[in-house]
């Protein structure tokens, strides 16, 4: 049995996540109604997983959830509402340990249902087996802050340390049309050299970060991101990861020529796509398409990749994700001779998608997360070489 706590100050929500994991069968389901109770029931009920309701009175979902990390850290899985506002409060969750964050149903409940479900129980059941990461210098933050506060049930101080701008809503994605002219200033250098295509998904964010954090900022070939997330929150994250890293980082909403030393995030419940313009090549959103369950699909983007690029000009990246997206492409851009990195087991939050690429052959290095950056390096010939990486197991 499954042992899943489900905390929601909203009596219908413990009660809908109920009935969908009763009629599951192999599902031991304990309620909390607030923070407080959450961490009461935490040492007897010793939950597998739990839902973790973002937005609750007196003690928030952030707060519960470091103090989740702190004293008996389990896989969590956040339910925020599908904002702007809640965009930005996902990310955080996601940087203090959150597995996953999935969207509240919207209006009716029940109306919803059909297509909450099943969603719901697949990243409940993934996440039950998932790695949690506890944020760096968490612990420690908050046994300094809880020796003083916590009994008052106060959140510690925020850990970003560079707190995103305001956000934005992104517009919707039509089919790609001519670039249209980009901000002031220089051009960007044109991609020569090749292009990197990394893939991710459930755990994704903070892998992303750990990764673009360790490359130069004169990184030589341009990075195109297809993060499985909603659209309202590729952009925050977007701009979070262009705080935290060297590189310059952007969302696509648009078809942007592709740059050395930049990193294109693809919009959210949409596909990015590599395209040839006039001007050179382009990241540029496509409309999702039934044929890619996932998006932005990563088979996608580096199918549209090797349409252009010759195949050793290309490395791509499978971390952290449930599922199996992006492993049949990078296998076959391996095969065709292009270069590909898979997140090792050791340190994926969730070893879906690297573990097919894994399996299916297409991985040529397996290396652990803090090892990708370097790994990537390697095969990218220009002013940072790095260290060669390790075999694959």
């Amino acid at each position: 049995m499954i042992r899943l706590l489900v905390v929601d100050d909203s009596a219908l929500m413990r009660k809908v996540i109920g009935s969908v994991f009763a009629a599951e069968g192999d599902f031991e389901v304990a309620f909390a109604r607030d923070g407080f109770e959450a961490l009461d029931l935490l040492p007897r009920f010793a939950p597998d997983v739990v839902t973790l309701d973002v937005t609750m009175p007196g003690l928030d979902g952030l707060a519960c959830l470091d103090r989740i990390m702190l004293e008996r850290p389990c896989p969590v899985v956040m339910l925020s509402t599908l904002t702007a506002a809640g965009a930005e409060t996902s990310l955080d969750a996601l940087a203090r340990g959150a597995v996953d964050v999935l969207e509240k149903p919207a209006g009716a409940v029940s109306l919803e249902l059909d297509r909450f479900a099943p969603v719901l129980v697949r990243t409940v059941r993934a996440a039950a087996k998932a790695r949690p990461r506890i944020a760096h210098g968490l612990a420690a933050r908050l046994r300094a802050r809880h020796a003083g506060l916590g009994s008052q049930g106060l959140a510690p101080p925020d850990p970003r340390p560079n707190p995103a701008p305001p956000p934005r809503t992104a517009p919707p994605v039509a089919p790609v049309p001519e670039p249209e002219p980009g901000p002031t200033g220089p051009p960007p250098r044109d991609a020569a050299g090749g292009l990197v295509l990394v893939g991710a998904s459930t755990g994704g964010p903070p892998a992303l970060t750990a990764l673009l954090s360790d490359l130069p900022a004169d990184f030589p070939w341009p990075i195109v991101v297809a993060q499985h997330m909603p659209a309202t929150f590729t952009g925050p994250l977007a701009r979070r990861l262009d705080g935290l890293s060297a590189l310059a980082v952007e969302e696509v909403t648009r078809p942007v020529a592709l740059a050395p030393g930049r990193v294109y995030v693809g919009r959210g419940d949409a596909d990015v796509i590599v395209v040839r313009r006039p001007a050179g090549l382009m990241a540029a959103p496509a409309p999702a398409e039934a044929a890619y369950p996932w998006h932005p699909s990563v088979d996608r983007l580096v199918e549209s990749a090797l349409g252009l690029v010759p195949p050793d000009r290309l490395v791509g990246v499978l971390m952290t994700g449930m599922g199996r997206d992006g492993a049949r492409a990078l296998a076959e851009l391996r095969r065709r001779g292009g270069r590909t990195i898979a997140e090792s087991e050791a340190t994926a939050v969730v070893w879906g998608m690297p573990g097919e690429l894994v399996r299916a052959g297409g991985a040529d290095v397996v290396v652990p997360l803090e090892a990708i950056a370097a790994a990537l390096r390697a095969f990218v010939p220009g002013p940072s070489p790095g260290p060669s990486p390790g075999p694959s197991p």
